[in-house]
């Protein structure tokens, strides 16, 4: 039985080389709201942190540029770089995944742009971890309390 439970959408994350550009799209034309930034030079990410949707259940568009386009990782490759979703359970989740053969990405659980603990899903599998995002970067969120009493 699996010891934890998804809850939503937390976020979707956007890269680009060209953070102002994302920004004219997403803030100044569509009018989407800017509720902070994040920079971190070992996640070599710099962005703008998004929300839409009503204040009990918001979802985040992270909008990301690379420090250095050379550097690791890349998060402008792909532009859709990764979803985030709200999980009860970080930790159960993790376990339980671990041990069915789930591959994480290195960093294991942290504490995330928006403040959460995450952990990311490695978008490939390897021999020893065969299960991943297949194809896809996924971030689980640990849900703070207003999100795992709804």
């Amino acid at each position: 039985m699996r010891p934890f439970r998804i809850l939503g959408l937390q976020q979707i994350a956007i890269g680009s080389t060209d953070l102002p550009g994302l920004r004219h799209l997403w803030v100044e034309t569509l009018g989407v709201e800017k509720v902070g930034d994040y920079s971190s030079e070992s996640e070599n990410v710099r962005e703008d942190i998004l929300r839409v949707g009503p204040e009990s259940a918001p979802v985040e568009i992270d909008l990301m540029e690379p420090i250095d386009p050379d550097g690791r990782p890349k998060v402008h490759e792909p532009a859709l770089n990764h979803i985030g979703l709200w999980v009860d359970d970080l930790a159960a989740a993790v376990d339980w995944l671990t041990e069915q053969g789930m591959r994480f990405t290195p960093g294991g659980i942290r504490t995330g742009a928006a403040g959460h603990d995450v952990v990311f899903i490695h978008p490939k599998g390897n021999d020893e971890f065969p299960l991943s995002g297949q194809g896809v970067l996924i971030e689980l969120v640990q849900a703070p309390p207003e999100v795992t009493a709804r």
